[in-house]
């Protein structure tokens, strides 16, 4: 493990927070990444998913390379200087302002996460260009209102100047009460003409109805914890309601603006996850 033990960690810095108990979507995530940041709980959560769904770990892969194209699209053919990245997870490879400002190193990036682990490693996250900056806030995307009204946003981005809201893999994780369509909508108002969504979603569109129905089965039966919903090309197209699709427009990950040839990509059913990246008018 790369993770300290909770004796390590900076007191008053989500040490005494950490659950090594109970399963967390960032942990488990960052396990199917093949990463080290994660616990028991979460590698045993993510082999039951990977026994059912065996393309759950593609889809992982294949959902953080958008991640990488979308922001270099952003930074490098729009010409995007700022990013609040919403539900970043652990740090990994090519993180958020690692692409932004190997483009333009004056690039300001604002991660906002809410899992005590990530703020373990706020530091790794914090190493920015010097002509550019980060930050971190601890936020959670069901409190648009908090995250708009932290000082620390307003000193690393100019909400007055075009933003791109990142938000990679992580409204699927609220469910419906929580308003994910809403939620979005409030952060996109408080944002200027010419700034931009970049929002993936897991589906089960793609994945056939044999996995769909097993996995359901797991989970009605307990033997499976469901923390992700799931949502269709219509539900994941309300995110972008009003705003200007880039080409080519909603697609799965591995079909947006691909660097590679359709043999070497994966087949949609180990890829069930929409991506689009849109401009707000």
């Amino acid at each position: 493990m790369t993770v300290p033990s909770t004796s390590e960690l900076p007191e008053g810095r989500g040490a005494d927070r950490i659950d090594t108990t109970t399963v967390h979507p960032a942990r488990r995530y960052n396990y199917w990444l093949g990463g080290k940041d994660n616990f028991a709980v979460d590698r045993e959560s993510g082999d039951q998913i990977a026994a059912v769904y065996p393309g759950v770990r593609t889809l992982a892969r294949e959902n953080r390379a958008f991640l990488g194209r979308a922001v270099r699209f952003l930074a490098e053919e729009v010409g995007v200087r700022q990013f609040l990245d919403i539900g970043t997870g652990i740090p990994s490879a090519d993180n958020t302002h690692e692409v932004a400002q190997s483009v333009a190193p004056d690039s300001r990036v604002v991660y906002v996460d809410n899992d005590p682990m990530v703020l373990v490693h706020a530091r790794a996250l914090l190493t920015s260009d010097p002509a550019g900056a980060t930050a971190y806030l601890n936020a959670d995307l069901r409190d648009p209102k908090k995250i708009l009204a932290n000082p620390q946003l307003h000193a690393t981005v100019d909400l007055s100047r075009p933003v791109a809201l990142v938000l990679i893999a992580v409204t699927h994780f609220l469910t419906d009460d929580d308003r994910p369509h809403e939620q979005v909508a409030r952060l996109l108002d408080a944002l200027p003409s010419g700034s931009w969504l970049a929002l993936t979603h897991f589906t089960t569109d793609h994945i056939p109805a044999e996995i769909v129905r097993r996995m359901e089965a797991e989970f009605a039966a307990g033997r499976m914890k469901q923390d992700a919903v799931p949502r269709d090309r219509a539900e994941f197209a309300r995110f972008f309601t009003g705003l200007e699709l880039a080409e080519p427009g909603i697609a799965p990950v591995s079909e947006w603006r691909p660097q590679v040839p359709p043999e070497q990509r994966p087949p949609l059913a180990d890829a069930s996850i929409y991506g689009a990246v849109a401009r707000k008018p």
